[in-house]
């Protein structure tokens, strides 16, 4: 059932409320349904003088995964932090943690997708000891750990490596920001690793850090509402 939720900005979430926000957007994008909320010349009036989002998503860069399209929000409704193969750097923890810290968000999202080029080109490397040329030879190094870590658990396939890599990002933000990691102890914050499928337009939870409440919300599957 797709609970009816407004506009973030009539009163605070809790990490388990902004998960259901989340996972009835994409249920309504996936079932083709999208309401489009928040992107009116109303709303965009209503933010000039200040935000407040519900949750922030940290994704890859992929132009297929816009994040305020597939879960069907609107202007003010998440702070977006991009980077290719969600790659960490301490631009990316500052941004993580001015969206906890000073926007108050109650949910972290890391957002990786099936087909990732960064990730393919990490395994690529693995396999053959070709690094690429530029900078995109950071991103590879950054996402070898988990390519070999999947390799240890006898993943092979890229998609695999996918999931592996968005729950090693989610859980070294937690340990690389005491913000973070306090605000998850506290139970103010939660911080959730979904693994989006191109093809069907479904994030998928594959990890969960913090309270989501109720049952077990670090299972995989529960993207529908």
């Amino acid at each position: 059932m797709v609970t009816e939720i407004n506009s973030p900005l009539s009163s605070p979430v809790t990490p388990a409320e902004a998960w259901q926000r989340l996972r009835d957007g994409n249920e309504r994008f996936v079932s083709g349904h999208s309401r489009h909320p928040n992107q009116d010349a109303p709303r965009r009036s209503s933010l000039v003088n200040h935000q407040d989002p519900f949750a922030v998503i940290f994704g890859c860069s992929d132009s297929r995964l816009a994040a305020e399209i597939i879960f069907d929000l609107g202007l003010g409704d998440v702070f977006v932090v991009r980077t290719a193969g969600q790659v960490t750097d301490d631009a990316v923890l500052g941004s993580l943690e001015y969206s906890v810290g000073v926007l108050g968000v109650p949910l972290i999202v890391v957002l990786g997708h099936d087909s990732c080029g960064a990730v393919t080109a990490a395994k690529h490397t693995v396999d053959t000891g070709s690094m690429p040329a530029g900078h995109v030879r950071t991103l590879v190094e950054r996402i070898t750990p988990s390519v070999l870590a999947a390799q240890r658990n006898g993943l092979t396939e890229v998609n695999d490596m996918v999931v592996e890599h968005t729950r090693q990002t989610a859980e070294r933000l937690v340990e690389s920001s005491r913000m973070i990691s306090d605000a998850v102890a506290s139970g103010s914050t939660a911080v959730i690793g979904l693994s989006y499928r191109l093809a069907e337009g479904r994030a998928d939870l594959v990890s969960s850090i913090g309270d989501l409440g109720g049952g077990n919300p670090g299972a995989p599957g529960l993207a529908a509402g």
